[in-house]
This record gives structure tokens, sequence and C-alpha cells, in this order.
């Protein structure tokens, strides 16, 4: 069960103090994996249209859905059921439907694995879910050089050492229903996990949901709510970033819950 709020700390990307950021980030990051960023040079306005674009999605029938089911380079549409976070749940599936896009390469679209809904239908869906995934990555790069600072590192580290070189940024449009069948009550959107990645980036339209538990061996186990903030970001990192510290950086586990 939730026990309020938690109090993430709110780190400022235009800050020119880079020392006192990284502090920030390196105490979030050993105590809870999770915090939040403000002034992160995403347009409010773009996060709008990704967000309109992607319920116009969600709402075609599941017919429609399914012709751009995901295909084996991990691209496109998963529906509920589909997936299991927590290999312990009782359910058959999670909740949640999503929708996968990942870089093309080079910008070369020969080498583009992903699956684009028609543009006919969907006039403004490719440029805006394009331009957000480019956009969310220069983020996560001026998120990665203050955690770089944050380990005593030079700035540029993560670049240095090549991990930008193939990057594998992944963008997930969610979407969680908001009443479930009695069948599926105490079923999650998004059932207990951890990301498997680096960091990841979290923007949601303000319904609340997200929960993380802290001490993930304690009995009865512990979730927090993260509430949403105006304006930022949620950021939580990922097992990669927990196993390249040497698990001095914590990735927590963390669930999706449904409201009816």
């Amino acid at each position: 069960m939730a026990a309020g709020n938690l109090h993430l700390p709110v780190v400022d990307l235009a800050s020119t103090n880079l020392r006192a950021s990284a502090e920030s980030i390196r105490k979030a990051c050993v105590e809870s994996g999770f915090f939040y960023v403000s002034n992160h040079g995403i347009d409010d306005g773009l996060l709008e249209r990704v967000f309109a674009e992607s319920k116009k999605f969600f709402e075609l029938p599941l017919e429609e859905k399914m012709a751009l089911q995901r295909n084996s380079g991990h691209r496109g549409y998963t529906p509920p059921y589909a997936e299991k976070l927590d290999a312990s749940s009782k359910f058959e599936g999670d909740l949640k439907e999503s929708f996968y896009i990942g870089a093309t390469g080079n910008g070369n679209l020969q080498n583009d694995a992903n699956q684009w809904p028609s543009e006919e239908q969907f006039p403004a869906w490719k440029d805006t879910m394009k331009l957000y995934l480019a956009t969310a990555l220069v983020t996560c790069k001026r998120i990665l050089s203050l955690i770089s600072l944050s380990l005593d590192l030079d700035a540029e580290f993560f670049q240095n050492i090549g991990a930008f070189n193939c990057p594998s940024d992944v963008l997930r449009l969610l979407h969680y229903p908001g009443e479930v069948n009695e069948c599926d009550n105490g079923n999650y959107g998004a059932s207990a996990h951890s990301d498997y990645g680096m960091l990841t980036l979290l923007a949601t339209d303000g319904t609340p949901g997200l929960q993380i538990c802290r001490e993930k061996d304690r009995h009865p186990q512990l979730w927090e709510d993260v509430p949403h903030i105006d304006g930022a970001l949620i950021v939580n990192i990922g097992d990669l970033l927990e196993r390249w510290t040497n698990c001095v950086f914590r990735r927590l586990s963390f669930w999706i819950q449904t409201l009816i």
C-alpha cells in the first residue's frame, strides 16, 4: 500500500551550478534512483502533441491497432495482457497497451525498423514522434553529463567511452485503462519491475498511479506515490546504470496502479 507522496528532488537543468545539481542527482540515485528535472528543454507544446497523437492511436479499434503489432525488432503495437513485467503475477498479463518507436539509425530510412500509422489517417504522427525522440535524447545526454560529474568523472565520460555510438533509445507510448473488469481487480497497468536500460524519462499527463518500492525485501512492502509535477519530467535509472556503478546507484521496482 502507498504511504503518502515521496519528496524527490527537482533538478533544474538550466542551473549554472553544475556541482550542486550533480550532488542532488547523486543523493537521489543512491537513495531511490528517482528524481525530477525541470527546464529540461522539451517544449510543452511538443509534449501536448505527443499525448494527443498517442491518444488518437489508442482510441482506434483493436483490429486496426493490431495491423501494426510489434515486430521482431520490437517496434509497434502491443495489446493488453500481452506482457507481464512481474513473472510472479497471478494474472495473464498487465493491463497496459503500448506502442514502441526506436531510433532510425543515422536517419537512413532503409534502416528504419519502425512501424508507422498511415499518414493519411495520422498526418502529423511520424514527425511528432521522431522530433520528441530526438529532443528527449538531448535531454538524456544532459542528465548523463550531470551523472558523470556526480561520480567524479568528466562530464563527457559516457560520450567518450562510446555509450552513444549505437543508441538504443526507445520511445514507449503507454496507455492504461481507467476502468477494469471485476476479474482484473488487483491487476496492474504495469506490474512490479525495474527498467533494464541506463536512464528513463517519464512524461505523464497528470494522471496518478506511479508508485515505487524502496525496500523490496521488506514485508509487507511499502509502495509510495510519485506525484506529477507540472513542467517537470520524472527520471529513473535502470539496471544498466546500477551495474555500471557497482550498485552505488539504486534502481527500484515500480508499478502502475490502475484507478477505478
